[in-house]
């Protein structure tokens, strides 16, 4: 009779897939702090009327959209300059910027958190609030007054 050995190898079990986020994925605690270090930066900067939408289960683009209106063409490309470098520096994150030539419009996509500045003439026929279907009762309106 011939024999033979036989080996045992262990071997490993192949690991779970990971689940992709889905779009009503609750957001996490980094997430509601980029939108708030956002927030803040644009109350610093003597952003108006800023509006913060919740879009978790509405799209997967991003977990909040901010709208903020600035005072004048100027003010609006300053805000969105100062955010893109602040995001830089303070975290890392590369923010894309889009709108700065004519200074009407400008948004930031810093990844979970959109940010759209507007002047106010602007701001108004864009009227993104509405057309998000953002409801108000749920909406995080920010209003400032100029002193």
């Amino acid at each position: 009779m011939k024999r033979t050995n036989t080996i045992a190898v262990k071997t490993k079990k192949p690991a779970a897939p990971k689940k992709a986020p889905t779009a009503k994925s609750p957001a996490t605690k980094e997430q509601i702090k980029l939108q708030e270090f956002i927030s803040a930066s644009l109350d610093g900067d003597k952003a108006q009327d800023i509006v913060t939408i919740d879009l978790k289960g509405k799209t997967a683009i991003a977990d909040f959209m901010l709208i903020a209106t600035g005072t004048s063409s100027r003010h609006v490309i300053g805000m969105a300059q100062k955010l893109r470098d602040k995001l830089s520096i303070e975290r890392s994150i590369k923010a894309r910027v889009e709108g700065l030539e004519s200074g009407d419009w400008a948004i930031v996509d810093a990844g979970d958190v959109i940010v759209h500045l507007f002047r106010e003439e602007v701001r108004a026929f864009y009227n993104l609030e509405k057309l998000w279907g953002a409801d108000f009762s749920t909406v995080n309106y920010t209003r400032y007054q100029s002193v």
